[in-house]
């Protein structure tokens, strides 16, 4: 191979290829799109702000509108004297009520029915907070009913809500508090990414490709460049391509998320009463800060309780903060490099063997068919990253990109499996190179029939 000449090559696809005005939007609205998707309804649920949903109660029973507790985020009012479900629904949209709900009279079973209205269907939230008053109004009732003594001693008695602390071990034996589904979301993302990436970069060589070979420019360039040439400056420009694309997404949302970091933080304190209100707060709670400044947005939400009580969000952040993104960044992009250039060399093949794209269909099935398992083997992985179907997965090079990907946040591959699993990819690109840049050699040249398997065999036997 002549490596001044594949340089050229490689110039030339990245050049055309980043000056466009597709490839520089899709760079910068891309991180913004997510950040908007992730930081925006996050911030929305941190900061909050929306008055409370108000509930009219119309109770016929007599025995469950007591039992209604309002929060920030429902406010039930009771009934007046004469109001009935069907006067306050005639007149529902004269007020300023979110629903208004009707509980019927007892029945021979002792139970009720319940009807709401409202002009737009009912929250989950207010639709569970009713039904879950309503039973256990009921229920109690009907344990009463069978003259049990002290039943409100036992029924506190017996009330149990234990929670389940999972903690990891690793071969050292420190144990560390987690929450595996932050791993399951960053093993889904990682793993469709590659998939995506790997799908939709290597297609863009194969287009390349056919666009040249159905121009016939091809014929001049392979005049002074050797074919095998050609086809690794292509794969290896429109990698620079993607890698150019992905750290430009790593550094936009890294600032997007350090400003919406900030942003947070500073609402926090505000709605804490200042910095020295937290300060005096983390002090009753036995913290210290020398700095103010360097207080992390986890710590703000635990000791303001923005969280609300249970709800965990400091301990999600302080998970995600304590996550080796380097460590995950690293791998991420030594499998897209592999796993692209693996599919590229036979996207690249493909290109040849083909007079146009709508040709395409038959020989791009048992590339694409190998990704498919793979995204489908993930699914698996999420809930046994360490079963044998994960394993094997995780080192065979059509599948491990994805595979991989979903075992690694986990932590639950050996560093033997990773290397070996690296090297198994690497050795299987040199020898797919290999047997594309035979196919790549005749096909470049071929026009007027449509290829198949049989022809590409072919094209493999013949002599250099």
């Amino acid at each position: 191979m002549d490596l001044k000449k594949i340089g050229i090559v490689i110039s030339h696809e990245y050049s055309i290829r980043v000056r466009k005005k597709s490839f520089i939007l899709t760079t910068i609205l891309t991180p913004l799109l997510l950040g908007l998707l992730i930081f925006v309804p996050a911030g929305i649920m941190l900061m909050g702000g929306e008055d409370a949903q108000k509930v009219k109660i119309i109770d016929e029973s007599g025995l469950i509108a007591p039992y209604f507790e309002s929060n920030d985020k429902i406010e039930y009012v009771m009934a007046e004297p004469g109001e009935t479900l069907e006067s306050v629904r005639d007149n529902f949209f004269d007020t300023d009520l979110y629903a208004v709900v009707g509980i019927s009279e007892l029945d021979a079973k002792g139970e009720v029915s319940v009807t709401s209205f409202s002009s737009e269907p009912l929250s989950v939230e207010v639709r569970q907070s009713i039904s879950r008053t309503v039973n256990k109004v009921i229920e109690t009732r009907k344990l009463k009913g069978y003259n049990i003594d002290n039943l409100d001693q036992i029924m506190d008695d017996v009330k149990t809500d234990i929670k389940v602390t999972s903690m990891t071990l690793n071969k050292s034996g420190e144990a560390k508090k987690d929450t595996v589904e932050i791993y399951m979301v960053l093993a889904y993302l990682m793993s469709f990414l590659i998939y995506l990436f790997v799908f939709m970069f290597g297609t863009m060589v194969m287009r390349s490709v056919i666009d040249e070979k159905s121009s016939r420019v091809v014929e001049v360039i392979v005049s002074s460049v050797k074919s095998v040439d050609l086809m690794m400056g292509k794969i290896i420009g429109v990698a620079l391509v993607a890698l150019t694309q992905f750290f430009i997404w790593v550094a936009l949302t890294s600032v997007i998320a350090f400003g919406a970091s900030t942003v947070a933080t500073q609402k926090l304190v505000e709605k804490a009463g200042g910095m020295e209100s937290v300060m005096s707060k983390m002090a009753a709670a036995g913290q210290t800060v020398s700095d103010g400044n360097s207080v992390d947005i986890a710590t703000l939400i635990e000791v303001t309780g923005a969280d609300g009580e249970d709800s965990g969000v400091a301990g999600v952040i302080r998970q995600i903060s304590g996550i080796d993104w380097g460590y995950i960044i690293g791998c991420f992009i030594i499998y897209f490099i592999l796993g692209y250039l693996l599919y590229a060399a036979m996207f690249a093949a493909i290109g040849a063997a083909v007079d146009n794209e709508s040709d395409t269909s038959q020989l791009q099935l048992p590339v694409t068919l190998p990704l498919i398992v793979g995204l489908f083997i993930m699914l698996h992985t999420f809930e046994h990253p360490s079963s044998d179907l994960s394993f094997w997965a995780s080192m065979i090079p059509f599948t491990s990109p994805m595979v991989m990907l979903a075992r690694i946040p986990f932590g639950v591959v050996p560093f033997w499996q990773l290397a070996l699993s690296i090297a198994l990819l690497l050795l299987t690109f040199i020898g797919m190179a290999y047997i594309s840049a035979k196919i790549y050699r005749v096909g470049i040249l071929t026009y007027g029939k449509k290829s198949t398997f049989k022809d590409l065999v072919k094209w493999l036997k013949q002599r250099d």
